[in-house]
């Protein structure tokens, strides 16, 4: 009891940062704050929604329904103060494939099964383990996830007609893509480049302003004064809706959840990760902790909510969440003010999403891609090592070529492997300079001198990797004393397979007529021996 008395208690794990930022004397002047911040990012969030629905291969609204409900559920309940929620492009692919096999209902059994897993992962809590996935998997994910998501927007930015349905893999869409660009339309192109153009124009002259939703009002006031013959949200879905849908149970029976099980394993996975690395890119930028386990069951409740309402996934999103945090934001009001404004803009204006173009929010998903490809830190990965090299270009290439699901597990065993190496490479058994102790206590002299004794120090973490390079060094020793001091002082971990390489040098030692003394083990140490 006493060993626990200083452990977070579960309702301090799982209290929302709501209820935190409510506390501290929450005032007008925050809820001013939350209401700027809450609106701006409302003004990036709405072309980015229905973008990321479109290329995901559903209608529009869909991606608003996840913002709304989601959104509201992740900042009301989750363990950030700052995180955003919504439909994020990371997602882009998954969601695509799982429509193109099972149709929006199945997508709709995966998201809900999904948020099933999400909470059951936080109530458990095993979100701080998320953090152990190492950096260059990260990096190569992010990069390959950027470059799927601008290949599947090739089609709308050049206004492509293809002869059938647009392949899902990498390589057959590129080859299909190829043979389409006869067809490409001169007016989609210039709406994407006039899209494009003014994002870019716009973030070096005006930071703060919305270049997003700037640019994609530009791109339909221009297509529809000039009648451009490009294809809209109105021409391909038919509008947008101006009301949320009643919510409804997916299908849930016993076969479906069997058939949807892996895609909701994938969407748990990435949904688990993209949402916890946004909140430590929130945590970096305003110096608050967020609760890992407490944001886990949120994002799952929001996927829960998500899927009752027709949307799709929902998670935390970088982009969004880092610009709440730029606007000022003083809590998590100001990311259910972005869901309430979501719905204000949808309820007011939905009548006009139908002329926005698709090459215009091809557009903004082109540049999204392109700036969360996250060059620099991939670049300086490739040059800093081999090991670290290999996990990300095998990530990358898995991400791409191959899956989402298994980039993430190859990548990661890769690291672990990696890491398992450098950590054996840093375990040394050599002598100690008994003259001066090599800065600890000396031996006693009349053990240092005895040359029927030998000292010999184990330093670094001694465990199943670096157990054969150990047990080879001792099996080197060349004298035949009578008794063997093993200094563990400087080894701060050991386990099973460690000790049996001590038990096994000891034995030997034994049959030869000589005892093994073991010196400065700690006690958890002396607990595994």
């Amino acid at each position: 009891m006493v060993a626990r008395s200083h452990d977070p208690s579960f309702i301090e794990l799982f209290t929302p940062k709501l209820v935190t930022v409510l506390r501290e004397r929450y005032g007008l002047a925050d809820l001013k704050a939350d209401a700027v911040s809450g609106l701006t990012v409302a003004i990036v969030a709405l072309p980015l929604s229905m973008a990321i629905a479109i290329a995901s291969g559903v209608t529009p609204d869909r991606g608003l329904y996840a913002s709304i409900i989601g959104g509201f559920i992740v900042s009301a309940l989750g363990g950030s103060r700052f995180q955003i929620g919504g439909p994020a492009g990371a997602f882009i692919v998954l969601v695509a494939a799982t429509v193109a096999q099972h149709g929006v209902d199945g997508l709709l059994v995966a998201t809900f099964l999904s948020g099933l897993m999400l909470s059951a992962i936080g109530l458990l809590r095993l979100g701080t383990f998320i953090k152990y996935i190492p950096y260059p998997v990260t990096v190569g994910f992010t990069a390959g996830i950027a470059t799927i998501i601008f290949a599947s927007q090739l089609k709308d930015l050049l206004g492509l007609t293809l002869d059938g349905p647009e392949p899902g893999p990498f390589v057959p869409k590129l080859e299909a893509l190829g043979r389409a660009l006869p067809t490409a339309n001169g007016a989609a192109v210039a709406i994407a480049v006039l899209s494009i153009g003014s994002i870019l124009l716009l973030r070096r002259l005006r930071p703060h302003w919305p270049s997003y939703l700037i640019a994609v009002a530009l791109a339909s006031i221009l297509a529809a004064a000039l009648q451009l013959p490009v294809e809209t949200i109105g021409s391909r879905f038919g509008g947008v809706p101006s009301s949320l849908p009643a919510p409804r149970l997916p299908d849930l029976s016993w076969a479906r959840i069997q058939e949807m099980l892996p895609a909701a394993l994938s969407f748990t996975l990435l949904g688990g990760i993209e949402s916890l690395l946004s909140a430590v890119v929130a945590d970096s930028m305003s110096g608050r902790r967020h609760r890992s386990n407490c944001e886990l069951v949120a994002q799952g409740l929001a996927n829960i909510g998500s899927s009752l309402f027709g949307g799709i996934c929902v998670t935390g999103t970088i982009a969004r969440t880092a610009t709440n945090v730029r606007a000022g934001a003083r809590g998590p009001v100001s990311g259910m003010l972005h869901s309430v404004f979501l719905l204000l803009f949808m309820m007011a204006a939905a009548p006009l999403a139908a002329y926005i173009p698709l090459s215009a929010l091809a557009g903004v998903l082109a540049v999204v891609a392109w700036t969360m490809a996250e060059k620099h830190q991939f670049g300086t990965l490739v040059r800093a090592s081999i090991g670290d090299a290999v996990v990300l270009l095998a990530t990358f290439g898995l991400v791409v070529f191959r899956d989402l699901t298994e980039g993430i597990l190859t990548g990661f065993g890769l690291g672990a492997l990696l890491f398992l190496h450098r950590m054996s490479r840093a375990v040394q058994v050599d002598q100690p300079d008994t003259a001066n102790g090599d800065g600890r206590a000396p031996y006693d002299p009349a053990v240092a001198t005895d040359p029927d004794v030998v000292a010999y120090r184990i330093s670094g973490a001694f465990f199943f990797g670096a157990a054969a390079g150990v047990a080879a060094a001792l099996d080197r020793i060349g004298e035949q004393p009578k008794a063997y001091v093993l200094d563990v002082s400087a080894v701060p971990v050991i386990d099973s397979t460690a000790a049996a390489t001590i038990e096994g040098f000891a034995r030997k030692a034994r049959r030869r007529g000589a005892t093994v003394t073991i010196a400065g083990a700690r006690r958890p140490i002396l607990r595994v021996l």
